[in-house]
């Protein structure tokens, strides 16, 4: 079926930043007419200028879908102007960090169909991965098709219950910039080996997408990618034997970051 036939009244957007623009063009690949599409946003890019959507216009009486993609500190002022939209069919989409369904239901009424996602940062490259949960008023075809229209940006996950979210925010929400890291502190050992700045960062982008690209194809688990790489008292088994102590190595670390990166997950969502 169509994209647009199955977007009857077309989408509104509330926040067009780096996320809001990755689902954007996203869907305008995908086929969406520019015409269809309403976006509120303060400060707009040029290349949200150029993309022929309505833009800072007044709302259309019906939507399909709104996105909300505002800052969470913005959502008291923001939400309001989608008010007009809850006495349609409209389904609310938010991929704002932090802020619980119950927000939304407060500021929009319990009878909206609402939607909470948590996509990634790798979703500006269609690579991310995106957790979804809807709340009473979300009925199964609603899901259905906000699981295709994010699908533009990466894989999607169903939740069972929102109270999961805090541990996506903590893995798969805030997990790249603890690779990011990695990458950084794998570079900066080969630096102190002697390598040079340019070589040794080089080096620990290749290593580190290579691995990922291969643990998101390969059928092996990522254990077995594991041992496959490790020969019995080779190099590889050395590092190793540093980084999987089960005192100091990479395990307690992580489960550590994690923890705490939900702990304030559950914070925010606190207020």
């Amino acid at each position: 079926m169509d994209i647009n036939s199955r977007l009857p009244d077309g989408i509104v957007i509330l926040g067009c930043g780096k996320m809001g623009s990755a689902m954007l063009a996203g869907w305008l690949r995908k086929g969406i007419a520019p015409e269809r599409v309403f976006v509120i946003d303060p400060a707009p890019s040029d290349w949200l200028r150029s993309t022929g959507v309505h833009l800072n216009t007044a709302l259309p009486a019906k939507a399909s879908l709104a996105l909300i993609a505002v800052k969470p500190q913005m959502m008291s002022d923001a939400l309001p102007q989608l008010l007009e939209l809850t006495k349609g069919n409209t389904i609310f989409v938010s991929v704002a960090a932090g802020t619980s369904i119950d927000t939304y239901e407060s500021s929009l009424g319990r009878s909206a169909p609402i939607i909470r996602a948590m996509p990634n940062t790798p979703a500006a490259i269609g690579q991310g991965i995106t957790a979804l949960v809807g709340n009473a008023r979300t009925k199964k075809e609603d899901l259905s098709l906000v699981t295709d229209l994010l699908s533009v940006i990466g894989q999607t996950v169903h939740l069972e219950h929102e109270s999961q979210m805090d541990a996506v925010t903590g893995v798969s929400g805030s997990g790249p910039a603890y690779v990011f890291h990695m990458i950084e502190t794998l570079a900066e050992a080969a630096k102190k080996q002697g390598l040079s700045d340019e070589l040794a960062m080089t080096l620990a982008k290749a290593t580190v997408a290579g691995a990922g690209a291969l643990a998101l194809t390969a059928t092996e688990s990522p254990e077995q990618l594991r041992i496959n790489v490790t020969s019995p008292n080779g190099t590889t088994q050395a590092g190793l034997e540093v980084l999987m102590d089960q005192k100091t190595g990479l395990a307690p670390l992580m489960e550590k970051t994690v923890l705490h990166a939900i702990e304030r997950s559950r914070e925010l969502s606190n207020g």
